[in-house]
């Protein structure tokens, strides 16, 4: 664990909460539940001490009374009763094994200080919890005093083109040549022998071939987006330079890495599979694609020039998809999405907005700053996906928030410290002035 890189801050008495949500993200948002099982019985968490409540099951419908026991876990180490913040870190990501020793936990349960208001609440999310961070601020200013929406996706969008453009950015001119060069090798290939091709990777149960398509781009995104660019670039640029077989080459990273080290599974791409609706330990993949199909969609389409991904995981694959997981009429409104919640333009207050300059997903938050709502950028080479709270690399994914592994670790403490200054001073608004008139 790195030691603090910024000042304490000068509130202090905290509870740290985090909540286990239902929505986990997949297929290019999520580490796969295969590779997250690998932290369980990590030494590197808080708690562990699991916690239950009940929970509404449909909280829109005054009939359906159905409920069902949420997980969640407490640290109250730090926290001076009765009138300290509280910390609510929104899980979901991934696999939620406790309370993480991560940077968040280490820089904000410092000191204490008595204030004369009551609790106050402050609320934490990266990826799409950084989205639920920053509607949660949105939605409920009354009952907040501020959020940080790390790697927040809070714009839904149709055809995500900016992605794949932002993989070919991250990899750099040889990198994102070779990757091309695969992607043209391997289509070559699939009109030849199919199964030949889908064998080498290891996929061959994929029979769809826009499910292998998109799991091979899944492979390359991952590399990127979790601070791992060179695993994946170094060998492949020397493959070709060499004259090496590309395909051989990316399928040995894909085998290794990807399925390997990271630990992701080729079933996650299976249509068939996603299909199931018994609720198992992989459901997590079916429930993303539902929000996906019916919400912020996030199609992570091929440009109409200059791809890196195959121009076969198009719009049509997308509802394809859609259509044969979850039927006729299942259609992603994204308009009524970024109507209700404001996308970038999200009309709230108090809220900071972190993104890594690697991260695709970057597209899809807020990257413009705005009154009451800073956006902060961290660029370096291998600065992904909610780097500010976790440092890098990240896969397998580490609870510590480490980045002296950050190629420029500086990048990282001089958001943290502005991230550290915001909350500092809205929590100290909230308790000087009585919080909840304040809002």
């Amino acid at each position: 664990m790195e030691a603090p890189s910024v000042k304490p801050p000068s509130w202090s008495t905290v509870m740290l909460f985090v909540l286990s949500m239902l929505l986990s993200i997949s297929n290019g948002l999520m580490p796969p539940v295969t590779m997250l099982n690998k932290l369980s019985g990590s030494t590197n968490y808080l708690t562990t001490n699991q916690l239950w409540f009940n929970q509404t099951l449909d909280h829109f419908s005054p009939y359906d009374h159905r409920w069902f026991e949420q997980r969640y876990y407490e640290l109250l180490d730090h926290f001076r009763s009765p009138d300290g913040p509280i910390f609510l870190r929104i899980c979901g990501e991934y696999t939620c094994d406790g309370i993480p020793n991560d940077y968040l936990a280490e820089s904000l349960n410092l000191k204490l200080k008595r204030g004369d208001a009551e609790n106050t609440w402050f609320v934490f999310g990266i990826s799409y919890p950084g989205a639920l961070s920053a509607w949660f601020r949105l939605k409920f200013p009354h009952l907040t005093c501020g959020s940080l929406a790390s790697s927040a996706v809070v714009q839904a969008i149709y055809n995500f083109t900016e992605f794949d453009q932002q993989i070919g950015v991250s990899a750099g001119p040889e990198c994102k040549a070779a990757l091309q060069e695969t992607t043209q090798l391997v289509e070559q290939r699939l009109a030849s022998n199919a199964k030949a091709v889908k064998t080498m990777f290891d996929a061959a149960e994929l029979e769809i071939e826009g499910d292998f398509l998109y799991f091979l781009a899944d492979a390359a995104v991952t590399a990127f987006q979790y601070g791992n660019p060179d695993k994946l670039c170094t060998p492949l640029v020397e493959a070709k330079n060499a004259g090496e077989d590309l395909v051989d080459a990316y399928a040995k990273f894909v085998k290794e890495y990807y399925l390997g080290s990271f630990g992701a599974s080729v079933q996650t791409y299976n249509q068939k599979r996603l299909k199931n609706t018994a609720v198992t330990d992989q459901s997590a993949d079916r429930l993303w694609w539902f929000q996906v199909c019916t919400e912020v969609a996030f199609f992570q389409v091929a440009p109409a020039n200059d791809s890196v991904r195959s121009s076969k995981v198009d719009t049509r694959y997308h509802l394809d998809l859609c259509k044969n997981v979850f039927g006729e009429g299942i259609y992603p409104d994204v308009d009524s999405t970024n109507i209700y919640y404001g996308g970038t333009k999200i009309a709230g207050s108090k809220i900071v907005f972190t993104n890594g300059s690697q991260d695709p997903w970057r597209h899809a938050s807020k990257q413009t700053s705005s009154p009451d709502m800073p956006s902060y950028l961290i660029t370096c080479h291998n600065c992904g996906h909610g780097t500010d709270l976790r440092g890098c690399p990240q896969s397998p994914l580490t609870p510590e928030g480490d980045a002296q592994n950050c190629s420029a670790p500086d990048a990282v403490h001089k958001v943290r410290q502005q991230v550290i200054e915001k909350i500092d001073l809205w929590l100290s608004e909230c308790q000087s002035v009585g919080w909840r008139s304040s809002m």
